[in-house]
């Protein structure tokens, strides 16, 4: 799936918080939207999935305006892993991943066998099936992002939008599911902070600052230490594997220089 957006403007309070946002994402690539806190990665994510409507701006799924596409039309083909994953009720697991169907049932229509077995291979996928049947609140804040992110898995989509879809994730997990995010067959826009992180998986960066775009590129033509330190005001150490060519980043905090 296509996404396009154009000029995109929000502002809170009379803040602006989105200055004229353009970017373009196709062709089953992952991108990775980077910046500091309280740039916008956020608040830009959330005028894509409908929960902010922008202040100016267009955004298109396929070359069609969003606006022009019904909610349950969109949600076909787009879902999302947000930052925060709280219910105010609770449901098992299996019913919370079963939401991931709903788009694509017609209304009354009750879910099928084959549902069923997606939501199950999606389970599977991020290490939950086994709790399949234990409260979906009794869990940790790791185990919830898990959960969610096989609902969007269930949901199949062609576009997948996550906000910070490795946050209460130990590294063993942070790995596995970003090798799952990977090998979906979408295309994937992702907020992340852990630079390594989107270096090992993205294939295009995304760098907003104070609510506008102020680089595009591959992680090996981005992240430089120059621009590390002008978008972090952090040093670092930029080093490539002699073998692989992979990229790793070594930030260098103010008692290591001294």
């Amino acid at each position: 799936m296509e996404l396009r957006c154009d000029n995109i403007q929000y502002s809170i309070e009379g803040s602006r918080i989105l200055n004229g946002i353009s970017l373009g994402v196709s062709n089953n690539e992952f991108h990775t939207i980077l910046g500091p806190n309280g740039c916008g990665k956020t608040t830009f994510l959330k005028t894509v999935y409908r929960i902010t409507k922008p202040d100016l701006g267009a955004i298109y799924l396929d070359g069609k305006p969003l606006d022009n596409i019904s909610i349950r039309k969109s949600a076909q083909n787009m879902a999302v892993v947000a930052q925060f994953n709280n219910l105010n009720f609770d449901c098992s697991v299996l019913d919370v991943v079963m939401l991931g169907r709903t788009p694509h049932l017609k209304m009354m229509e009750q879910e099928k066998k084959e549902d069923y077995e997606i939501a199950y291979n999606a389970l599977k996928s991020v290490g939950m099936y086994e709790k399949r049947n234990r409260s979906y609140l009794s869990l940790s804040g790791g185990e919830k992002q898990r959960v969610v992110l096989a609902r969007a898995i269930t949901q199949q989509p062609t576009l997948l939008l996550l906000d910070e879809p490795t946050n209460h994730l130990d590294i063993k997990y942070q790995l596995e599911i970003m090798d799952i995010v990977k090998s979906l067959n979408a295309t994937v826009v992702a907020a992340i902070h852990d630079l390594n992180i989107a270096a090992m998986y993205c294939d295009r960066l995304i760098a907003i600052r104070n609510g506008m775009v102020v680089g595009v590129g591959t992680p090996q033509k981005l992240l430089t230490e120059e621009f590390i330190y002008d978008m972090y005001s952090v040093h670092s150490k930029v080093t490539y594997d002699a073998e692989s060519g992979r990229m790793n980043i070594v930030y260098l905090p103010k008692h290591w220089r001294e």
